[in-house]
């Protein structure tokens, strides 16, 4: 006897059953009345969960101090991760001002450097000044760059935890998984 026929055999035999083992339902159960939609599409206050800052005050914290309209609305790693972008941005904007007061300190020397010849004569060499004015403009312009970063980051920070207070009250999942075939990404929202 084959697979196919074994298999069709199996399905005819066990069908009826479970048809056989299924009865109607014997208890009578009153359906739930249905609750009345409200005429008005406006909710009452007690229909909504506000959020324990205002969208604008959200706005205002984060601006002035990246994450903090985030750590209030709960949002911890938003939070660090926007305090960390500040920091990285506050020690390069040093870090590039710096190497502009040594490009400005060096801008005027000029490197000598001698070297005795083969005869055993001492012979100067006068090297181009190693920090020109391009060099200089060049050092400015990293600094105006990450300055430029920093006030973005601000704003970016605010408009963050703006739409983290106005979205308050979605309950929305977000997941992302790893397949085989490449990574996925997934939201879940429950109405």
């Amino acid at each position: 006897m084959s697979m196919r026929a074994l298999g069709a055999l199996l399905l005819l035999v066990t069908v009826p059953l479970v048809a056989a083992s299924q009865r109607p339902d014997s208890a009578r159960v009153r359906p739930r009345p249905t609750p009345k939609p409200k005429t008005d599409s406006v909710l009452s206050p007690a229909d909504t969960v506000k959020p324990p800052i205002s969208p604008r005050r959200a706005f205002l914290y984060s601006a002035i101090l990246p994450g903090s309209g985030q750590a209030i609305l709960g949002r911890h790693k938003a939070a660090a991760v926007m305090l960390l972008i500040e920091g990285m941005a506050v020690a390069m904007i040093r870090q590039s001002a710096a190497s502009v007061g040594e490009a400005r300190r060096m801008s005027g020397d000029t490197i000598v450097v001698s070297y005795v010849n083969s005869s055993g004569d001492s012979v100067p060499t006068l090297n181009p000044r190693r920090f020109d004015s391009p060099y200089v403009h060049t050092r400015q312009s990293q600094v105006e760059d990450w300055a430029a970063f920093l006030i973005a980051n601000h704003l970016f920070s605010g408009a963050d935890a703006f739409v983290a207070a106005n979205l308050w009250e979605l309950p929305a999942q977000l997941q992302m998984r790893v397949t085989p075939r490449g990574a996925s990404v997934g939201a879940k929202l429950t109405w």
